[in-house]
């Protein structure tokens, strides 16, 4: 079955680089594509590729603490780790890392937001920690930095990564073990 969807997903792709496709049964009774014409083949008409582009995430969950007031004693409290937009194949774990400007105040606590939530046992002082285990797929992470009252007084802007994972059935390298 997967190489069946492998298959057709190919030839979708290259549909999408050829002008035309062609398409045949052999004596065997398995159908084949090609970019090539072949005897018995007949031209397929394929529509165009199906596009998504995600909405922006909103800056803030429904769980995530209020932004920060005007005045903030912090010019900045960017992610420098991972960058957004990274993509990170055959990943088990992402190493993160906040910074801030200036130093952190005595008092106040970084905290990291993994999907919303925050990252246990990130170490508050700020700095750099590592994600582990993280699931495949896209995620988004953001700093908040709060007093000691728990007023936020700095706040990142979302850095988006995604991480991709090898397959049971297709490991990309033989030292990843289940």
């Amino acid at each position: 079955m997967r190489a069946i969807v492998f298959t057709l997903m190919s030839v979708l792709c290259t549909a999408a680089l050829a002008a035309t496709v062609y398409k045949w049964v052999d004596e065997n009774g398995v159908t084949h594509y090609s970019d090539q014409p072949h005897e018995n083949a007949e031209k397929v008409t394929l529509a165009q590729p199906q596009t998504y582009k995600a909405p922006k995430t909103p800056a803030l969950s429904a769980n995530a603490p209020a932004p920060a007031k005007a005045g903030s004693p912090y010019a900045s409290c960017p992610i420098a780790q991972p960058q957004n937009e990274d993509t990170f194949p055959n990943a088990t774990s992402v190493e993160a890392a906040v910074l801030t400007n200036p130093q952190l105040r005595a008092g106040d606590q970084v905290f990291l937001m993994l999907d919303g939530a925050k990252v246990p046992n990130f170490p508050t002082g700020g700095g750099s920690y590592v994600i582990s285990p993280i699931d495949r797929g896209s995620h988004t992470l953001q700093a908040v930095v709060q007093d000691s009252s728990g007023n936020v007084v700095c706040q990142s802007a979302n850095v988006t990564f995604t991480v991709l994972q090898p397959s049971v059935l297709n490991p990309a390298t033989p030292n990843f073990h289940h």
